[in-house]
């Protein structure tokens, strides 16, 4: 047995030179993250449980008064799970966990509550080595997402609270923060965050696009594309990577009055919208669940298969385009071929789909 050895140490000094290589390779602060902070409320619900709020098993939708009690009736009915969550915030962890070291790539900026919920956030992201740097407000308590799950639907209900307080004055422009800012490569911001800062938005995309660094965006949810669409077109011009699933595009290629409902000429139309920054032609990814993933790759449009579940293994769909934002980031971030950060994006969300909440193994095993 004993032959084995030095050659299994020699694996491991290797494994470690390549972490070392790695690490020189990526700064810290290199991807860029900005939305709303929120602690998921995880339970799997029944059928009346939804009807009774008037929730659709697969949508997103921001709390409306008759959604108060519905927060604590979950706690009490169901079993419940916490994980911190919000959309960028998810997707800028799994980059993170993919990338593993150095830790404190990737930086995320929102408002939190002063209060237990917002601690837990904190010491969930110091957990995933993220830099999160939150704006602590006390008018407002830490924001909550209640993720209703039935079979492999998911219905989220955001009772945005403190995250919607974040302020362009008070956060983003303090000098120590927009340093943090300047040093990132990669910037990422979910759709949801247009019915926050939209200013916040604008002068992060500003930024990437005056210096030709990568700007990307989540179309998020349909509400998104509808009620928020003057705000979203705002942003558009500066978003180099369009990020989508088939719902969104659909709905935002009716609100755009594209005339198609082929998937493949929604991302033809996305990617040709007017865009600021010429240096780079837009990319424009929309996922599909189990469907392959369509993406715009100069004048071609790509699919790409997932990868096959068996359906017995998924625990949890909710979290699953969070992670493949994530996953995608994650080699983008490293100068990664388009494919390959599509590959990522892939591995990562069907991580993701066999945990509950947007949670994760301690590594990833991605090759």
């Amino acid at each position: 047995m004993a032959t084995g050895e030095p050659k299994a140490k020699k694996i491991k000094l290797e494994e470690k030179e390549k972490e070392k290589e790695k690490e020189k390779e990526i700064s810290q602060n290199a991807l860029f993250g900005m939305g709303n902070p929120l602690l998921d409320i995880c339970a799997v619900v029944d059928k009346d449980f939804l009807d009774k709020y008037g929730l659709k098993p697969n949508d997103q939708i921001l709390a409306e008064d008759k959604h108060k009690e519905m927060f604590e009736e979950m706690v009490k009915k169901f079993k419940v799970e916490y994980h911190a969550g919000g959309a960028t915030q998810n997707s800028v962890k799994v980059a993170q966990w993919m990338i593993q070291k150095p830790h404190k790539v990737a930086t995320f900026f929102g408002c939190i509550g002063k209060d237990r919920f917002g601690e837990i956030l904190k010491e969930k992201a110091e957990e995933s080595h993220v830099d999160a740097h939150y704006y602590e407000q006390s008018e407002e308590p830490t924001g909550t997402c209640a993720a209703c799950i039935t079979g492999d639907n998911r219905s989220l209900v955001a009772n945005l609270a403190a995250a919607n307080c974040y302020k362009k004055d008070k956060h983003l422009d303090l000098e120590e923060n927009w340093k943090l800012v300047e040093k990132a490569k990669v910037y990422y911001i979910a759709g949801f965050f247009l019915t926050v800062s939209l200013e916040s938005i604008l002068k992060v995309a500003k930024h990437a696009s005056e210096n030709n660094k990568i700007f990307s965006l989540n179309l998020s949810a349909p509400f998104i594309c509808q009620a928020f669409k003057e705000s979203l077109m705002k942003v558009m011009p500066y978003v180099d990577i369009l990020f989508s699933n088939e719902t969104e595009a659909a709905t935002f290629a009716r609100e755009q009055g594209f005339e198609t409902k082929d998937i493949e000429e929604i991302a033809k139309k996305a990617q040709n919208l007017p865009k600021v920054n010429k240096k780079r032609q837009r990319i424009v990814v929309f996922t599909q669940g189990k469907e392959g993933t369509v993406m715009t790759k100069g004048d071609k449009v790509e699919t790409f298969p997932v990868i096959e579940t068996d359906q017995s293994e998924i625990v949890d769909t909710n979290g699953a385009g969070d992670a493949f934002v994530g996953g995608f980031l994650s080699e983008l971030v490293q100068d990664k071929s388009l494919e390959q950060c599509i590959r990522a994006g892939h591995y990562a969300a069907n991580v993701i789909i066999r945990h509950a909440g947007c949670t994760f193994p301690e590594k990833p095993d991605f090759h």
